[in-house]
């Protein structure tokens, strides 16, 4: 029985994850995303067909959000929690030299942020054996393919992907493991709109319940470990 947070838990991979979550039995788990209709619909899924589970949601946009009354809530819906997924991110696809501010403050905040905060706000509730795991990407590994218009967001996932060293590192006399999954391509509303024509052979299924099992099952495996996720190239 573990308690669980993962944000970006309302639609493809992160809505997957949380489903494959509560099957394998977990005791509480916040969801955290933007739109509370599809949170709402989640939830009532969810206690429909696992009422062991306790399923909590928090609408909360990670770009423009009051991270203190996060954390209050988190403080206090949860005496500890087992296992963090930073799954939630943003992307915009621009020539570099059309980026502006904003394109570069929506996907630092939301992919690099947004892991910096949940991480400081959960570490202290974790016990020994818990895990955090960021979702990074093949854009974010050095010296993977590139492609032009995602310069930004790849740099965040590389960002995410050093800060997940780095924190692994820190936590090393507390005993809990902090992982990143590097994925490639998955169909996910994400990379139609990066790759149009481009048809990945991963569902968003198949990859939530790979990032469920991981998370759940391999934190005494891995640990400051930034891991491919790919069989594809994007």
């Amino acid at each position: 029985m573990k308690n669980i947070i993962i944000t970006g838990a309302s639609r493809g991979i992160g809505m997957h994850a949380a489903k494959a979550l509560v099957s394998k039995g977990a005791q509480k788990i916040l969801l955290i995303a933007r739109s509370s209709q599809k949170l709402q619909a989640l939830k009532k899924e969810l206690e429909l067909n696992y009422t062991d589970t306790e399923v909590a949601i928090f609408v909360f946009d990670l770009l423009s959000g009051n991270y203190e009354k996060l954390k209050t809530f988190i403080n206090q819906s949860f005496k500890e929690v087992d296992i963090l997924i930073n799954n939630a991110g943003h992307l915009v696809v621009k020539p570099f030299l059309e980026m502006g501010d904003d394109d570069f403050k929506s996907q630092f905040q939301i992919n690099v942020n947004s892991v910096f905060k949940l991480s400081q706000i959960t570490i202290p509730l974790m016990p020994k054996g818990g895990h955090i795991v960021n979702i990074s990407s093949m854009g974010g590994v050095q010296g993977s393919i590139k492609f032009p218009g995602l310069s930004l967001y790849s740099a965040s996932k590389g960002a995410v992907s050093l800060l997940t060293e780095s924190m692994a590192a820190e936590l090393v006399e507390q005993e809990i493991s902090v992982n990143a999954l590097a994925f490639g391509a998955v169909n996910t509303d994400m990379l139609k709109s990066a790759f149009p024509n481009y048809k990945a052979r991963i569902t968003a299924q198949e990859m939530g319940e790979f990032l469920a099992d991981f998370a759940w099952n391999q934190a005494k495996f891995y640990n400051g470990k930034v891991l491919p996720v790919s069989n594809s190239t994007p």
